[in-house]
């Protein structure tokens, strides 16, 4: 039996870890580098960065940031914001990523996934969609921080983006994010059931009963966190004996 991962999730703007609500009102958290060793030394299966304003802004993703935190840490590294091309995948891998992730570029150009999954494999290649209900009670996917409503259905995004080549589909909730109040159990889990990829959950965790419902429930293969796990609210440790206790398949220290 595989395993279900907990993954804390570092928003990065300006060389620091920030958190908001809904993609809204960022606050400063604390230096990435920091809070990276603090989460590998937690017993974290995977870290996940996030550079939130390098799409928007048209720049380059923190490389330096990057290599600095894979020399500090043993688990695997997700990187995304900024990723535009094949030659950003081999920048970030070069750096000491383990997977790339990609958004608004894959939306722009899709073909960016399949290009990357044949180069560098289909396990490097993490598909994130930002995704929040429309009023016709399906959920569109946003690019750019979400600040941008592409009209694309999630759910027919998500099963193109594992047919051009994803690895793994991360599925960030808008209208639940930095709520604490759970997660979007529906949109996760007619995304799981619809793909044969691994599906990470994203938005809403704030107490140990949500990563269970998503885990269970929501049938992701992992929940991703950020401000929960940032504030010391949960534990990852205990988060994980927790989860283990009520028959949720987690690998702990």
């Amino acid at each position: 039996m595989i395993a279900k991962r907990i993954i804390p999730c570092l928003d990065v703007d300006a060389g620091r870890v920030v958190k908001g609500k809904k993609f809204q009102n960022l606050s400063d958290v604390n230096d990435p580098i920091t809070l990276a060793k603090y989460y590998n030394d937690e017993g974290a299966d995977e870290l996940v960065f996030y550079d939130i304003t390098a799409t928007n802004e048209k720049r380059d993703i923190f490389l330096q940031i990057v290599e600095q935190t894979a020399e500090t840490v043993y688990i695997p590294l997700t990187i995304g914001g900024g990723i535009r091309t094949v030659e950003d995948f081999k920048r970030v891998l070069r750096a000491g990523g383990d997977k790339v992730s990609v958004n608004s570029a894959a939306v722009i150009d899709p073909q960016l996934i399949t290009a990357a999954a044949l180069k560098y494999g289909r396990q490097c290649v993490v598909l994130s969609m930002d995704v929040k209900k429309n009023q016709n009670q399906g959920w569109s996917v946003y690019t750019h921080g979400g600040r941008v409503n592409t009209g694309i259905d999630a759910l027919e995004w998500a099963v193109k983006g594992e047919f051009l080549g994803a690895g793994e589909i991360v599925v960030n909730c808008i209208d639940t994010d930095g709520i604490r109040d759970g997660y979007d159990l529906e949109i996760t889990r007619m995304i799981s059931e619809e793909v044969k990829v691994p599906v990470i959950a994203s938005g809403g965790a704030g107490r140990n009963e949500d990563f269970y419902q998503v885990l269970q429930a929501g049938k992701a293969d992992a929940a991703l966190a950020a401000s929960v796990f940032h504030y010391g609210d949960i534990r990852i440790g205990e988060l994980k004996n927790y989860l283990y206790g009520r028959g949720i398949h987690v690998r702990r220290c």
